[in-house]
């Protein structure tokens, strides 16, 4: 079926689809030959704005099958839904390949903006599932955001265990800084003391070493004074010389 018989705006809009598809199949393909993280980065931007470019159409797509829904036949009618679901099941393989390419590497930033990118991606694929399987993935979503509700829990128990370990730590290091100030202050004093001793001790021996040089001058005088008794008693014993004068009581 030609969609120029059809619509000439919805031709132009599948056109405008193919060429971007194909834009993103040959993205994906280059894609894989890059090895440097930045570079994979940027190529990964530019194929999630081929994407919303993409999903942008298929909304343009779909609005205009409403707009022109009353003059179409029922048979047009199911060939454009048709259409309309081989553009969002492809558009959706494209999105399950960046998924699987994101969480290989491990480069999903939550912070990015790129929940905002994945939540516009998972609308287009919700549009192609059965109730049952809207179902089934949001218990799975349930799942999974109970696990990280329990892993975030797990994280949070280990940070306040380890703040209290810091905190045990800090608590022993100050009580031993206070020590070491105390011995700090008693080598303090104990020096002060020391010294102040030490300069008794030194006015002591000066006190000292005055008596004993008084105690030597005062030897010394009596040395010298028997010396010359003697030596007095001497010149008296040698013979002819007249014995002293005598002196006269009055």
């Amino acid at each position: 079926m030609d969609l120029e018989d059809i619509s000439v705006e919805l031709a132009q809009i599948e056109g405008n689809l193919n060429d971007n598809f194909r834009a993103l199949s040959n993205g994906f393909q280059k894609l894989q030959k890059i090895k440097e993280p930045s570079r994979q980065s940027r190529q990964l931007e530019e194929l999630s704005d081929k994407m919303r470019e993409c999903k942008r159409l298929i909304k343009e797509f779909e609005r205009v099958m409403k707009e022109e829904d009353s003059r179409n036949p029922p048979d047009t009618k199911k060939a454009l839904n048709e259409r309309k679901q081989a553009m969002i099941k492809e558009l959706n393989s494209y999105v399950a390949m960046k998924k699987q390419h994101a969480s290989e590497n491990k480069r999903v930033d939550p912070f990015s903006g790129s929940e905002d990118v994945y939540s516009e991606e998972n609308v287009l694929l919700a549009s192609s599932m059965t109730n049952e399987q809207l179902m089934d993935t949001g218990y799975r979503m349930m799942d999974e955001t109970d696990e990280a509700i329990e892993r975030s829990k797990q994280v949070v128990q280990e940070t306040i265990n380890v703040g209290a370990e810091t905190t045990a730590a800090l608590k022993a290091q100050t009580e031993q800084m206070s020590r070491i100030v105390n011995e700090l202050d008693s080598i303090h004093f104990s020096i002060k003391k020391a010294s102040k001793l030490a300069k008794e001790l030194g006015r002591q021996i000066a006190t000292d070493k005055c008596i004993m040089a008084m105690l030597f001058l005062i030897t010394m005088g009596v040395i010298a004074i028997i010396i010359i008794k003697v030596y007095n008693k001497d010149i008296q014993d040698i013979p002819g010389l007249p014995p002293p004068a005598s002196r006269k009581l009055l």
